[in-house]
């Protein structure tokens, strides 16, 4: 028997409901949400003192096809179920079997894509787009998504009524053989692309790294590299990059929790197994004539994966691919990150030369990384006040503890170092 972990139903969570909701139909996602926290809330009452069973997914199973079962034949005339399933609900000779089928493992793969294109539909703003696929596909409490996006329980709450109420007025669940299919997977796509960089770089108040946020975002690409007419190129480069990214994550901060700069990590920390899926994943990517933001940043990565020391790093390469990167999709944070491997491939001077050169830094004003990457070239050349000057402007933006401790290191540095060559 396995721990209780709230945790672990997540994804069970994700299943089940995609399944009802193919059953129930969209308009009817609340009552498939009541289902399946009813299911769950009575596994982990009954778990609770015994621990989870080996084999809990297929209980859970079990367990929602029923409570589905029985919603159906109670609500057949207070509710209008999936259209698309009509008369095979009406009849009990033909109930079990629909619902047996729907829940087979290849329909649950579908109907998690199914619910997963629904969730990024084009009329959403990204935002809520996210929160419908961290409450929906990920099962994420409404307090959670507010935690990892550092706004209100209100602000979510609002935000999920509106993308709710979007999917409510669609017929049915997104099918995946649409002449729109390739439209919305580029929408997909960069909703997964948030959610990943939420968890790696994200602002939540209580921690550094929120690798749950990665791992989901992860989960739910590798549905879309395992359906054909979704792995495209872009699939393949985007889940390379996850993987890559991920491989760091243990690196990231220190045994205490401290956050490291990419040149302090341990890279024996780096996991190998996922460096390796990552260059595999990057591979696949190439075969196509499509050159996305995502084989850009995914090669960067590599780029950092193939140095077994910091001091190897390819500093050339990488400046070449984010001056790729700014030609594709010009931002003021990839111009930030630029600016920094400059510093690293021709020096201080020319690093600086770069921040200063961005266009509207105003947009980087908010970014406590903004202007501790000012605070470290000027530490570098041996400006200790300017320094200092920039990493107490990046503590007042700090988001959470882990950040705060990082630049209070640096600020502490700036009355040690000496001189630097400025090369």
């Amino acid at each position: 028997m396995m721990p209780l972990d709230e945790h672990l139903l997540r994804h069970e969570s994700a299943r089940l409901l995609a399944a009802l909701v193919r059953l129930f139909g969209v308009e009817n996602l609340a009552l498939a949400e009541d289902v399946v926290q009813d299911t769950l809330a009575n596994a982990i009452e009954a778990w609770a003192f015994s621990g989870v069973p080996e084999h809990y997914a297929a209980r859970l199973m079990t367990e929602a096809k029923h409570r589905a079962i029985d919603v159906l034949r109670r609500q057949r005339t207070a509710h209008r179920f999936a259209p698309e399933l009509g008369r095979w609900l009406e009849s009990e000779w033909t109930l079990r079997p629909v619902i047996d089928d729907l829940f087979l493992p290849a329909a649950l793969a579908d109907d998690e894509l199914r619910m997963m294109f629904s969730c990024c539909h084009p009329k959403l703003d990204e935002d809520v787009q996210v929160a419908l696929v961290l409450k929906l596909l990920c099962g994420f409490s409404v307090g959670e998504i507010a935690g990892a996006f550092l706004v209100s329980v209100a602000a979510i709450e609002k935000r999920l009524a509106r993308g709710k109420k979007t999917l409510a007025e669609s017929s049915r669940l997104f099918e995946l053989t649409v002449a729109d299919f390739d439209a919305r997977l580029a929408t997909v796509q960069r909703a997964l692309y948030l959610l990943f960089n939420e968890g790696y770089h994200g602002a939540c108040a209580d921690r550094v790294v929120r690798a749950d946020l990665c791992h989901e975002a992860m989960r739910l690409v590798r549905l879309l590299v395992d359906h054909v007419p979704a792995a495209t190129p872009a699939t393949h480069a985007l889940a390379a990059l996850m993987y890559l990214d991920a491989a760091r994550l243990a690196g990231r901060i220190d045994l205490a929790g401290n956050l490291l700069s990419l040149v302090e990590q341990d890279r024996s920390r780096w996991d190998a197994a996922l460096v390796g899926e990552g260059l595999r994943l990057l591979e696949v990517s190439t075969t196509g004539t499509e050159l996305t933001e995502y084989h850009l940043e995914a090669g960067i990565a590599a780029t950092h994966a193939a140095a077994e020391r910091a001091e190897e790093t390819r500093w050339g390469e990488i400046v070449a691919l984010y001056d790729a990167l700014l030609k594709l999709r010009p931002s003021p944070v990839v111009a930030l990150n630029r600016a920094i491997a400059v510093a690293q491939h021709a020096g201080v001077d020319q690093g600086l030369a770069a921040l200063r050169a961005i266009d509207d830094p105003s947009k980087l004003a908010g970014y406590p990384f903004y202007w501790a990457s000012l605070g470290e070239l000027e530490l570098r050349a041996g400006a200790q006040d300017a320094a200092r000057q920039h990493f107490a402007k990046a503590r007042e933006l700090a988001r959470n503890d882990g950040e705060r401790q990082f630049i209070d290191l640096r600020i502490g540095a700036c009355g040690a170092i000496h001189v630097r060559s400025r090369r």
